[in-house]
């Protein structure tokens, strides 16, 4: 088996992975490294986090269990720094050497800073991966002004999600116009107008020359003297190829790595896909070029003759702050084009089509892009236009276009993926599908900006005919594997019995005979939830932490967190921590946001040993379960606590741990409104008040800041009980798997959840069967200790994990 290695774990390269994964899965020992500490994702959804739209664990493309299940070696985390192509072999930051029959560079692009006095202060940032974004979250919960340079998609989209966050919002751009390179200046005099009304401020024709301010930024200053305010600066004025590692290692480059037309690069065996690439003296930055670069590259590499690739002629389906646009080819006259254009000032809409030779050469659309596929297709196969009516919109009072009865089976239905409707009909007719996610799941249409979405429901609508079930089609099932939605699967399990995860799959009639890494924890985890006393949990059924009950770093090695109930311990928990620590060599000793004490860097092989050696309960900092509760000094010590905050904590703490439950959970215990352990932004957080308790849910720190509602008032520590059980049953019993408390009460409302549990008789059944499924859990290290089938199965040192996953 040859070795394969790719240097950058983004969307190009992985999906170039996914093609040869197609092709062959036994041709090649595939190792892949990453910069950032994250599986693969999807980049282009990266503004509707910023915009809170959206969360970082809804944009992963490929989780941890996908690579762990290809095979895939993932280390995340670690750059390449070297390539030693006389060796084949790569160095990495942490002097990791890998070795290499082929070798493929993906190490795609950063953003492109301004080389002025000042743009290494504190506030100033790119707009490129989730760490920008999560700077700027939180610069917008301490600061008001933000500036960002750049009048181009991603700075209107960075503006536009700074204004969600409320930070008073400049835009500063260097041309007369928005978006230059995409919009001719009446459809970007339309966009700015509407930007203006959303709030945004531009600065047009202003050239930075220097950010102001000691350590932090406090200002820009302009070519022309003048100056503005900021306490942020986000510099989204382009992109630039990462090519430092082929620069350093003698491969060719010019702006970007040079390839030819089988992205081969000057080195033999090396190869280059994505923004760092650089064919025929362009470099790409849509994604459409570069996964069809993706795709001829995984068909050479497996040894298949393929077409060479030619280049690309891009078009651009854009969504600016909730305005449609297209654009593609040409965007301003000449002598030898003539305009076809339609202009509704007052509806919003424009529309102009550039032609030469009874050819369109050029197109762009505002405010209505209907007409983009079919357009955008006589573009790319020059189709004579006489006597062919452009424009079929509601503004020319033609019928509308988009009949897909008439569409052609080679026209682009989804520009970032390359698929046709000739391709979503063969996979809807051929593999049965019926929903959305399923052609979304078999063909690769939607799955990147997802604004193809209603041309794939009409395309499914329309192949299914009589047999297409609107309602079905449009709900969401539980993964791309299966029709079968959250409800129904629960419904199914009840009343057909159904007992084990290959039981479900094999009764409801999986298109995937052995699921994937979606549904395989939702089923096992719903099967659970049912059968409280008599199913067995299938650990290989798990996300792949709580399959090693170990949070895996990004170095591969693992992380052991004892329990500390309410954050409380003792001198012996604490030697016998440090004497384990200081046995196996631990890297790193620290004290957690839960007030507990981790130990980082264990190899996989101490894990059961030091395990056994501590003799401490788990603190499942892995788990979708209870992970802690953090609790303040409370009334034993504080001169202004109301109530025992630590014995209430620990009690809590206690009586949930283990507790499966459809995602983390986490509780804190404050004994006075002062909240010193940030009971207002947990899952469930309790305020200790005179003559009782408040009782807080639905709270969320990190990216998604929520906070807290509050449920309801108690006056004793059983009432506090009593509810938490309650309400934490009722959310394992309704709740989507893998959704946070946060969302699962802005879906049920809090109204109806407050309705549901202040019935006396529903809150003692909601804790009978609390109680009945809290009987039946173990302490999962002592299980593990004693089992050498599951010692040798998972913690030998032949069994090789992958990548590392959020907590």
């Amino acid at each position: 088996m040859k070795k394969l290695v790719m240097i950058g774990n983004g969307m190009a390269g992985v999906r170039t992975i996914e093609e040869i994964l197609k092709l062959s899965t036994e041709q090649f020992d595939i190792t892949i490294f990453g910069e950032e500490p994250h599986p693969n994702y999807n980049r282009i959804k990266l503004s509707n986090i910023l915009q809170g739209d959206t969360h970082f664990e809804d944009i992963i493309i490929n989780p941890l269990e996908w690579y762990q299940e290809n095979k895939i070696q993932l280390y995340t985390g670690e750059a390449i720094v070297t390539i030693d192509a006389e060796g084949k072999r790569v160095i990495s930051d942490q002097g990791r050497e890998v070795e290499y029959d082929e070798l493929i560079i993906a190490t795609g692009s950063n953003s492109f800073i301004l080389p002025i006095p000042g743009a290494d202060k504190i506030g100033v940032t790119g707009f490129r991966d989730i760490k920008d974004c999560e700077m700027m979250i939180k610069s917008a919960g301490q600061y008001q002004k933000a500036v960002v340079i750049g009048g181009g998609l991603l700075g209107l989209e960075a503006a536009r999600g700074l204004l969600n966050l409320g930070m008073k919002v400049e835009v500063v751009h260097l041309m007369p116009h928005l978006m230059e390179r995409q919009l001719d200046p009446i459809a970007s005099s339309l966009l700015k107008t509407e930007l203006e009304s959303q709030g945004m401020n531009f600065l047009m024709e202003k050239q930075t020359v220097e950010i102001l301010g000691d350590e932090r930024v406090t200002g820009l200053r302009f070519k022309d003297g003048s100056e503005v305010e900021a306490d942020l600066v986000v510099m989204a004025i382009g992109i630039k190829s990462n090519i430092q590692v082929a620069k350093n290692s003698g491969i060719y480059v010019n702006r970007g790595i040079v390839v030819n037309d089988y992205m081969e690069t000057s080195v033999p065996h090396v190869y280059a896909v994505g923004e760092c690439a650089e064919h025929r003296e362009i470099v790409y930055g849509l994604v459409a070029p570069l996964y069809e670069q993706g795709k001829i590259l995984a068909s050479h590499i497996c040894g298949n003759e393929t077409k060479p690739y030619e280049g690309s002629v891009t078009g651009t389906q854009l969504k600016v702050a909730g305005v449609d646009l297209f654009s593609a080819g040409e965007i301003f006259e000449d002598g030898t084009t003539k305009s076809i254009m339609v202009y509704n000032e007052y509806e919003g809409l424009y529309k102009r089509v550039l032609t030469r030779n009874n050819t369109i050469v050029g197109i762009v659309l505002y405010g209505d892009t209907k007409d983009s596929t079919r357009l955008y297709r006589m573009l790319t196969k020059k189709e004579d236009i006489s006597g062919v009516s452009i424009f079929h919109t509601e503004c020319t009072g033609e019928a509308g276009s988009n009949d897909v009865a008439s569409m052609p089976n080679d026209e682009l239905v989804c520009g970032c993926n390359g698929v046709t409707k000739g391709a979503i009909v063969e996979a809807i007719q051929t593999q049965g599908l019926t929903t959305l996610d399923q052609v979304s799941h078999c063909t690769n249409a939607g799955r990147s900006c997802g604004r193809c979405k209603p041309m794939v429901s009409q395309i499914l609508a329309h192949t299914l005919g009589d047999q297409f079930d609107a309602a079905a089609a449009q709900k969401t099932s539980i993964c791309g594997c299966t029709t079968v939605s959250r409800e129904e699967l629960v419904a199914e399990i009840k009343e057909k019995g159904l007992a084990s995860v290959k039981e479900v799959m094999n009764v409801l009639d999986w298109n995937n005979t052995e699921g994937c890494t979606k549904c395989r924890p939702a089923i096992n985890y719903y099967l659970g939830m049912i059968h409280m006393d008599e199913y067995k949990d299938d650990r290989d059924s798990r996300l792949v932490n709580e399959k090693m009950h170990a949070n895996i770093q990004k170095d591969g090695t693992y992380s052991v967190v004892p329990r500390m109930y309410g954050g409380v311990t003792t001198a012996a928990d604490l030697k016998k921590i440090a004497e384990v620590a200081e046995k196996y060599n631990v890297p790193l000793v620290k004290l957690t946001g839960g007030q507990r004490i981790g130990l980082f860097g264990v190899k996989k092989e101490d894990l059961p040993v030091m395990w056994e050696e501590l003799d401490m309960p788990s603190g499942y900092a892995y788990g979708k379960t209870l992970r802690t509760v953090k609790t303040c000094v409370g009334a034993q010590f504080c001169r202004y606590g109301t109530q025992d905050s630590m014995a209430l904590g620990i009690e809590l703490e206690k009586k949930f741990e283990r507790l499966d439950t459809p995602h983390k959970v986490k509780m804190g215990v404050s004994a006075c409104p002062r909240n010193c352990s940030e009971a207002g932004i947990k899952d469930i957080g309790f305020v200790g008040i005179d003559g009782g308790w408040e009782i807080y849910v639905a709270g969320n720190g990190g990216v998604d800041l929520r906070a807290g509602d509050l449920l309801c008032t108690v006056k004793t520590e059983e009432d506090v009980m009593e509810m938490t059980g309650a309400y934490l049953q009722y959310y394992r019993e309704t709740a989507n798997y893998l959704e946070r408390t946060s969302k699962w009460v802005e879906r049920m409302g809090l109204d109806h959840v407050k309705e549901v549990l202040a019935d006396e008789e529903t809150r003692k059944a909601l804790n009978e069967r609390m109680d009945q499924t809290l009987n039946k859990y173990i302490e999962p290290w002592n299980e593990a200790i004693q089992n050498e089938e599951i010692k040798d199965k998972y913690y030998t040192r032949h069994n090789i994990s992958v990548g590392s996953e959020s907590k």
